[in-house]
């Protein structure tokens, strides 16, 4: 099976990595309309470079689309491919709009299309591992969830005016790994949010130190921390609590070595500080989940509508911050 990748910046290396590590399927192409960039990729891992990514959607020979561009052209490139028939895998949000994701998710619907969303931590093996053991009944009935979601160094105010904000562009990850270890929809969000770092983002509406708590029709509760900078590392960790137990992950470090000496003990190394680093595994999995659905009958793991729905959250999130108020969610 042959795989183009769209977009040569970060992610786009990231994904190119790993379709040119993979056994089953072939890197042909990567566009960009950098096209320099492209060229950097194809030295690496191959396949031809091209500056306009229609012209790999266009190409009948090719069976999967990695769409890894920036937001404002995720839903034109996937209902492109889609309408192509062509697999795809587009990196999360679906759109910065909801009611532009809506539109784009109920064509996809109808297209009866192979589209999966790119929400990597849902493939971290202690994520999966909870998860699994969540529904194995291990901890009884799930009472609440815990995520705490802090990034070791401040995104630059370049990138934070195009992000959306930090409930799109950063805590969207956790109202995704939210839905999907409750294992139903949030009904009620209600969120307070800091600039603790960084005065010049009220211009931009945005924040970088955010609290979040939702309660679904059940009375599941879920809290989410989340902040722009953690001075220690990547800090990202679930806690699952139950009527029979609780379950806890955590987060990775370069070494496991402890020290004890006349100055400190237990010291221990800063936790491992890239988020490519500490979801590398999480990264290679997810292709691996598109790959196996590529030309095959099998459920689509992480659909379009699991992006509408944390856009739909991070969308109340900050009607609440906006407000001081709870908001409801309406599906």
């Amino acid at each position: 099976m042959k795989i183009a990748v769209l977009g040569a910046g970060r992610i786009g290396n990231v994904h190119a990595s790993n379709v040119a590590a993979h056994s089953k399927v072939e890197l042909v192409a990567i566009a960009d309309p950098f096209i320099e960039n492209a060229i950097k990729l194809t030295e690496i891992y191959g396949g031809k470079a091209v500056k306009d990514p229609m012209e790999l959607i266009e190409d009948d020979s090719i069976d999967g689309i990695v769409i890894a561009t920036p937001t404002d052209t995720h839903v034109d490139l996937m209902l492109s491919a889609a309408r192509k028939g062509k697999a795809v895998l587009c990196e999360k949000p679906v759109d910065l709009n909801l009611e532009r994701a809506k539109i784009a998710c109920e064509e996809l619907k109808n297209l009866d299309a192979t589209v999966m969303i790119a929400f990597n931590r849902r493939f971290d093996p202690s994520a999966s591992e909870i998860h699994q053991a969540i529904a194995n009944g291990e901890i009884g009935e799930l009472h609440q969830i815990m995520i705490s979601s802090r990034d070791p160094g401040f995104a630059s105010m370049d990138y934070l005016r195009h992000s959306g904000g930090i409930f799109r562009d950063m805590t969207i990850h956790d109202f995704d790994m939210a839905r999907w270890l409750l294992g139903e929809e949030p009904i009620e969000v209600y969120a307070s949010a800091s600039r603790m770092l960084e005065p010049a983002l009220e211009a931009l509406n945005d924040y970088d130190t955010v609290m979040v708590q939702m309660t679904t029709r059940s009375g599941k509760q879920c809290h989410i921390n989340c902040s722009r900078q953690a001075v220690y590392g990547h800090d990202q960790r679930i806690e699952a609590y139950g009527s029979a137990g609780m379950l806890m992950n955590d987060n990775l470090r370069p070494s496991t070595v402890r020290r004890y000496n006349q100055n400190a003990t237990d010291s221990r190394s800063p936790l491992v500080h890239f988020f490519l680093e500490r979801y590398a595994d999480a990264y290679r999995k997810e292709m691996d989940a598109f790959v196996n659905m590529i030309g095959q009958p099998k459920a689509v793991p992480i659909t379009p509508f699991d992006g509408y729905m944390a856009l739909k959250l991070a969308e109340c999130a900050q009607r609440s911050v906006e407000s001081g108020k709870p908001v409801k969610v309406e599906v």
